[in-house]
């Protein structure tokens, strides 16, 4: 068929342009698409909203609407957030239904929104949702009207017994609020593809991908369709997957099918792709599904999805098997907040998450403590990050049912959004280090394998198929492993808590603060320096445990609901700024290792600030055969890495050089492989401020306008010879043109010599511009069309 041929080079089309992120040939590609019965809108433009800190009603709120689009917050927060706001968050928007929607299935899709959704359309309820991570689709038809309609959505982000977590004031981490995920409307006909999040059956719902076989040489891709026939009337169907790699058709199976007037059943199809490119944490290759719905020659709906074949799978020694390769996955914990905004995060913001903890040497994500956006989820699915999903769950249980009940329906709601994208490796239905009921710990394990039959659970407590126990805990009640095991935190708490560390007794002149991991960027070299070397001997140490993965606490700090500070444990700030840490971890990723999609390769990384005050045992991060250090061009030394009893374990142990006095000037590391120099760097004793030099921080995707994009900016003091300045504490000021808007809540000031902005990116780019601004300084302005180009 002609429309179905049309229908595989669109969809190769599309992809091309979404992965090239060129929104506009991506437009384009939407307009020339072959026309569909079904179709999906976009949702997040033209929203009013308006809040109130009780349960006052509506038509008594005082404040007018204010204008806002998605993905939305309630209210900016400072940086470090004290109070976050809690209370009721009303959103109105009012759109026109086309014509042609009278005999359609009109359905609303929430991607996520916090806590409690009331949703009303002509002031006619159509439902509710109890969660704020996980989707929830509505069906508008029955209140749809011709032309002019007005959509009603009540949020309640209040505590919540049924949901949990702990009440705010004792929980450590913020929920924040709002509509702060995308919403869309889906416009469908009759005989349609369901939405998952719809499905009563078990496993049910939309298309589920899974690989029966995974091998080199051969693999098979079974994919199963849910298919709802609301006419009153039999329908005989057409139902077309269609695999694509790199713009090819691969594999491909069409089968007619009959369905019964107002029913709904499951059509499984089996395609074989013959020596097929497997994902792994290092080859992270993706095929494009397309899956078509024909009554006859009409497309009636077309469903476009990227997986990675690969198998999951554990030998008789727990080892992870990655495509029946043994693997050992580094990792990090990962909190979803941005400063300010909270969880309203743009799905490129989340992407550039991900890049960053890609490129900080990790392949492997604990999205903790709580389901994380599909955005995330499909940036880790590109660039090769394992995950390990997650429901909430975080030190508390209620003995109410409805808990119970809550827990187990955000199990398989999670597992239904999630279950096709390839990162993920297990399923953490469990409510982390909560004492939980035996009879609801077989509940989620068994809700695991009912709607993911041949998948994995994970908790923290016995029961599952793989066991996480954190370091600390490790550490008090270790017993050899009889399963899967995975050290699910570490490197924070068993230093801050002086409770663990193999080799405390000789840090024993340190104070609490310096000893801890918990450190800030404006915290000094010396405290850095020793959050650096607590996650050393901390990540060394999980080598002698049979553990198949790590997960450090945590990559970026984080704000804290009961307590008015960061968790400063991140490798980077709250802003996205690296830590020494950061460059520990990005040197034990192997220098073979090479992508074009984020920083990688060789490296090196001089731990230091070279200032009168600095350690004259100087620390260099690198994944080289060699290092060579010289002091204003001339050689220290030559070596190999420094091998102690932190490091006996690690890939690339850092580099130790002592020097026996502080010379000013610029140390400069070279990366040395195979006799030849690979990567370089070098720091300089600063001189005076000189001027400020602005960046924007796009770590693989430019600002996109239209869709909330938040990005960083930062101003960094430079002496004369451009070198960087180390000055905590130094205040600056920062004027926004053009359609954007700096997001920052108090006054600017410079940690590490560094000053962060977060900017948001509105309709256009033309004459957007960000100025900064310091006392006895010249102005910097960074124009942000230009970046773009």
């Amino acid at each position: 068929m002609n429309k179905q041929l049309s229908a595989v080079f669109f969809s190769t089309f599309i992809l091309s342009a979404c992965l090239s992120q060129d929104v506009e040939t991506a437009a384009s590609a939407v307009q020339n698409a072959p026309e569909a019965e079904s179709k999906v809108i976009n949702f997040n433009q033209q929203w009013l909203f308006k809040k109130s800190a009780d349960d006052q009603p509506l038509a008594q709120i005082t404040t007018p609407w204010e204008s806002v689009r998605l993905p939305h917050t309630p209210r900016l927060e400072p940086a470090v957030v004290d109070d976050q706001w809690q209370g009721i968050a009303w959103y109105q928007k009012t759109f026109e239904a086309a014509a042609d929607w009278r005999n359609k299935v009109v359905q609303i899709r929430f991607e996520a929104a916090m806590n409690q959704a009331d949703v009303w359309l002509n002031e006619q309820k159509v439902g509710s949702h109890l969660g704020g991570y996980l989707p929830f689709t509505l069906d508008l038809s029955s209140a749809l009207r011709p032309g002019t309609n007005t959509l009603l959505v009540r949020l309640d982000n209040r505590d919540n017994a049924i949901t949990g977590p702990k009440p705010l004031h004792l929980l450590d981490f913020n929920t924040y609020g709002g509509l702060y995920r995308g919403v869309s409307l889906q416009v469908k006909d009759k005989l349609m593809i369901t939405d998952e999040m719809l499905a009563q059956d078990v496993a049910g719902g939309g298309v589920f991908v899974t690989y029966p076989q995974v091998s080199a040489e051969h693999a098979s891709v079974a994919v199963k369709t849910q298919l709802q026939n609301q006419y009153a009337e039999d329908k005989t169907l057409q139902l077309q997957q269609t695999l694509l790699w790199q713009g090819k058709t691969v594999a491909s199976a069409t089968q007619q099918y009959h369905l019964a007037a107002g029913t709904t059943a499951d059509f499984t199809q089996q395609m074989t792709v013959t020596t097929p490119a497997l994902w792994s944490p290092k080859t992270p290759h993706l095929y494009t599904l397309q899956t078509s719905l024909f009554s006859g020659d009409q497309l009636i709906e077309q469903q476009q999805r990227q997986i990675g074949i690969r198998s999951f799978t554990f030998n008789d020694q727990h080892q992870l098997l990655i495509n029946g390769e043994p693997a050992f996955l580094r990792g990090v914990n990962r909190h979803q907040e941005y400063p300010f905004v909270g969880y309203a995060l743009s799905p490129q913001a989340d992407y550039r998450d991900a890049v960053k903890i890609k490129q900080a040497g990790f392949d492997y994500v604990r999205l903790s403590h709580y389901p994380h956006s599909p955005a995330f989820m499909a940036a880790a699915d590109k660039l090769g990050l394992v995950l390990l999903d997650a429901v909430l769950g975080w030190q508390y249980y209620n003995p109410d049912p409805a808990f119970d009940e809550q827990v187990v329906k955000s199990c398989r709601d999670l597992i239904r959004r999630d279950r096709n994208h390839p990162s993920v490796v297990a399923w953490e239905c469990s409510l982390n280090e909560t004492e939980m009921p035996p009879q609801l710990i077989a509940r989620l394990h068994d809700t695991v394998h009912q709607e993911f039959p041949g998948s994995y659970s994970a908790g923290w407590a016995k029961g599952y198929d793989i066991f996480l126990q954190a370091r600390q805990h490790r550490q008090l009640h270790y017993e050899t492993p009889t399963q899967p095991y995975a050290v699910s935190e570490y490197g924070d708490w068993e230093y801050y808590a002086q409770n663990a560390g193999f080799n405390q007794d000789s840090w024993g002149d340190l104070k609490e603060e310096e000893r801890s991991s918990r450190q800030l960027l404006n915290s000094g070299e010396k405290r850095l320096l020793q959050q650096a070397l607590n996650l050393e001997e901390a990540h060394n140490d999980n080598y002698n445990v049979p553990a198949f993965a790590d997960g450090y606490w945590v990559m970026f700090d984080y704000n804290r609901g009961y307590i008015d500070d960061l968790e400063a444990s991140g490798i980077m700030s709250l802003f996205r700024q690296p830590k020494y840490s950061y460059y520990f971890f990005a040197s034990q990723r192997d220098a073979s290792e090479v992508s074009p999609l984020f920083s990688s390769g060789p490296m090196v990384h001089i731990a230091s600030q070279w200032q009168p005050d600095s350690s004259l045992d100087v620390r260099v991060f690198s994944n080289a055969d060699e290092v060579a250090l010289y002091l204003n061009d001339q050689l220290v030394a030559q070596q190999t890495p420094t091998r102690n009893s932190y490091s006996t374990n690690l890939p690339h142990p850092p580099f130790i050089f002592n020097l026996s006095k502080f010379v000013p000037g610029t140390l400069r590391a070279d990366a040395i492989i195979d006799g030849k120099v690979v990567a370089t760097h070098q720091v300089s004793t600063p001189g005076k401020a000189a001027s400020i030099d602005l960046q924007l921080d796009t770590s693989g995707v430019a600002p996109v306008t239209g869709s909330n994009d938040v990005l960083f900016v930062y101003a960094q003091l430079r002496d004369n010879a451009g070198n960087p300045l180390w000055n905590n504490d130094i205040p600056m000021e920062a004027t926004a043109g053009g359609d954007i808007e700096i997001l920052n809540q108090e006054p600017i000031v410079t940690s590490m010599g560094q000053a962060a902005l977060l900017i948001r990116i509105g309709n256009t780019l033309k004459d957007a511009r960000v100025t900064v601004t310091a006392a006895g300084l010249p102005p910097a302005t960074l124009m942000l069309e230009k970046e773009n180009q």
